[in-house]
């Protein structure tokens, strides 16, 4: 028995090693690679480098995390309970009216509704309350170098993270977020930080978590830089009248059919829908029955954010149920 578990634990070893964890990060070829390119290429302080290298721990919690999300193992009628809750609602209605003069600003500067912006710092973030327990260095350690289907991308974001802390003044090691790095209330990735956060409420620090002008001003900026049309539709639910079968269910996500091609397929939108508009088809999963959507160009710039179908219909649906609940109670959004 001795022998057995002596060849368990032999062979254990072995699989860690395969992996490329060893004592600390500091020891592998692939991170010191890594340290010397930010040294020759962004001019960082080699030994500094090397002590947070050494101090990183591989987070073995991420990478469950990571290989389940819950767009992937979820359909979508497990998938929209979660956010469109009773609390959440009453939430978004409760944050909307405490910022109501920022959000207000925000949404006439950029266009972007101000129910959008609630709902996505509501999903990402149950507005502001759940930022992420992750330390955000060790994350994006992790997952840049143990991590092999996703390192190229984890691995620029780790670059970009250390940059963002030098740039911002921010400790690496202190910073807190999800399994994959986003931060602040609105969760940017750290690509995203450094070019979509701004610093709206001018006092020099972009901070998307003590500062809700931050957060509010670079959500609606973020939509703003990637072409949210002010007034424009973002989605439509739809009827099929066709062959089941024959529907195309991969659900791209960019615009590519017009609605006169989807219509000749058995498809009408329960709202008027211009015949030569760009639009993308969705086919989610209900609890009895498939749900058909168009998706129109705003729908796609919520993809932006975060690149799923679900992902962008809960946010749709849960901004739409904060401003009805809000004319329904008789407040005025602006009030």
């Amino acid at each position: 028995m001795k022998n057995v578990f002596l060849a368990i634990l032999v062979s254990l070893c072995v699989c860690c090693a395969s992996l490329g964890y060893a004592k600390n990060y500091y020891d592998r070829s692939d991170v010191k690679a890594f340290i010397k390119r930010m040294v020759k290429q962004h001019d960082f302080d080699k030994a500094y480098l090397k002590n947070l290298f050494k101090n990183a721990e591989v987070q073995t919690s991420v990478l469950d995390a990571i290989r389940t999300p819950a767009e992937r193992k979820k359909k979508w009628f497990e998938y929209r309970p979660i956010f469109l809750t009773d609390a959440r609602i009453k939430g978004g209605i409760e944050y909307w009216q405490e910022h109501r003069q920022i959000l207000q600003q925000v949404e006439q500067e950029f266009g972007v509704p101000a129910e959008i912006i609630v709902a996505v710092i509501g999903v990402e973030t149950y507005y502001g309350r759940l930022t992420g327990k992750h330390p955000v260095f060790d994350s994006l350690v992790t997952l840049g170098f143990d991590y092999p289907k996703r390192s190229k991308f984890f691995l620029s974001e780790l670059e970009h993270y250390l940059l963002l802390c030098r740039e911002e003044g921010f400790d690496p090691t202190a910073l807190k977020g999800s399994y994959a790095g986003a931060m602040g209330r609105g969760q940017f990735i750290s690509s995203s930080y450094r070019r979509y956060a701004i610093d709206y409420n001018q006092d020099g620090k972009r901070d998307l978590w003590g500062s809700e002008e931050d957060a509010i001003g670079s959500v609606a900026n973020y939509f703003h830089e990637h072409g949210w049309k002010p007034n424009h539709v973002v989605t439509s639910s739809a009827q099929f009248n066709g062959n089941a079968t024959q529907v195309d269910r991969s659900n791209k996500l960019k615009p590519s059919f017009t609605y006169r091609e989807l219509n000749q397929q058995g498809f009408v939108a329960d709202m008027p829908v211009g015949m030569q508009e760009k639009l993308s088809l969705f086919v989610l999963d209900g609890k009895d029955q498939p749900e058909y959507w168009l998706g129109h160009h705003n729908f796609y710039v919520i993809t932006r954010y975060n690149h799923s179908e679900m992902y962008a219909m809960a946010v749709f649906q849960l901004s739409q149920e904060i401003k009805q609940h809000l004319v329904l109670n008789g407040l005025s959004e602006n009030e």
